[in-house]
């Protein structure tokens, strides 16, 4: 038996899907590693998710007929809340739980009911069961978007019985997020993000007389298919990260660091207004985590040097 295993690359999508028998704990996505490197904020913002669901009502195609399986994951809400806990490695955004709400209260409920029995307790003491955090932030939206053969394609050739061809399928998965003020009801900005899923398939055969009455023939070939639930996450990121700079923008939060956070900002709106393409701002910010902190000599005014070290973003 052989098996092995591949990262996901820097386009966000995998040549060859794992393929080992054993559980495993799935790479970093490039969008994970771009919500990670985003700087600290100065204050974190409650926030609350209370459902993020697939809109598009469409079913996973087959070739029997339709099934009764989603054509997209239904567990959108959890994909983004481990998105709002990767920005800036959990400094950005408290998260409350409201997709489960009732659950939650049943918990405490319980916790009432057996301090009330057992410690004679008419009111709780809210130092064993304090208020429940509230949230300044609602995120709403959905999956908005699956569109199935975006492009499609293949090659081949062949010469004297023995031949090779390549087909190539691409779909489109489409996601929006908007936040919404709990103060005031206002959606404060909305923001959207898409991911491709390709799907690709290789294959030769030959077909040839190798002696008089001696026919060989023969085909191999192998298809792979990104998951769709990766894609889903990725577009989700995306449009994670996408909310946290246009927030900056316009100033609903800010950045602890002004100075490191204008840079991600200004490369966030230069892909945002297409004067660079994701792939370029992607191998932008893998050269930037290769950079070697950076030594920044300055002088005092008494004329003698010092040296301040910064790492750069």
């Amino acid at each position: 038996m052989a098996s092995g295993c591949t990262t996901v690359g820097g386009s966000g999508k995998a040549f060859l899907p794992e393929t080992t028998s054993y559980a495993y704990l799935p790479n970093a996505t490039q969008t994970q590693l771009l919500l990670r490197g985003i700087p600290k904020p100065s204050r974190q913002v409650a926030v609350a998710v209370y459902s993020f669901t697939d809109q598009t009502g469409q079913f996973k195609p087959s070739a029997t007929g339709q099934t009764l399986s989603r054509a997209v994951s239904q567990g959108g809400a959890s994909v983004l809340v481990k998105a709002l806990q990767d920005v800036g490695d959990r400094s950005w955004f408290t998260i409350v739980e409201r997709e489960n709400l009732k659950n939650l209260l049943n918990e405490r409920q319980i916790i009432r009911e057996m301090r009330e029995r057992y410690l004679g307790e008419r009111v709780v003491n809210p130092d064993a069961l304090p208020a429940l955090l509230f949230a300044g932030v609602l995120l709403e939206g959905g999956i908005i978007g699956y569109d199935t053969n975006t492009l499609t394609g293949g090659a081949g050739a062949a010469f004297l019985g023995i031949g090779g061809r390549t087909e190539y399928r691409q779909d489109t998965v489409t996601v929006y997020l908007r936040a919404v003020s709990v103060r005031t009801g206002e959606v404060l900005t909305t923001v959207t993000a898409s991911k491709t899923i390709a799907s690709q398939a290789f294959g030769a055969s030959a077909f040839k007389f190798v002696a008089f009455r001696e026919l060989l023939e023969a085909e191999a070939g192998f298809t792979t298919n990104e998951p769709d639930q990766l894609a889903l996450q990725q577009a989700i990121e995306k449009a994670v990260y996408a909310l946290v700079m246009e927030g900056v923008e316009l100033r609903l939060w800010d950045f602890a660091d002004r100075d490191a956070g204008m840079a991600k900002l200004l490369q966030y709106q230069q892909e945002r207004d297409g004067k660079f393409t994701p792939g370029q701002v992607q191998r932008a910010e893998e050269r930037a985590r290769q950079l070697a902190p950076m030594k920044v000599k300055d002088r005092n005014t008494n004329g003698k040097k010092s040296e301040v070290s910064s790492e750069t973003n």
